[in-house]
């Protein structure tokens, strides 16, 4: 992940977060759904790694979030 990004990645992993907990759901329950461990789910949503947009897509297709409500950032 480019350091210059680090600022929107975190915003997409707290959307996450954000609508995940909205859902009822843990870390472990869309890290199932999605088929990723739960270790990188808390990596995704806290800003640890990169993510791809495959798992940004199922991660939407999981909490039936369009992608533009993840990528909607309120800095």
């Amino acid at each position: 992940m480019r350091k210059e990004q680090l600022e929107n990645y975190k915003c997409l992993g707290l959307n996450i977060a954000y609508y995940r907990k909205q859902r009822g759901m843990s870390q472990n329950q869309l890290a199932e759904a999605v088929n990723i461990s739960r270790t990188h789910m808390s990596r995704v949503e806290t800003a640890d790694c990169a993510v791809s947009l495959d798992v940004v897509f199922d991660i939407c297709d999981a909490l039936d979030v369009p992608p533009a409500k993840l990528f909607d950032f309120r800095n």
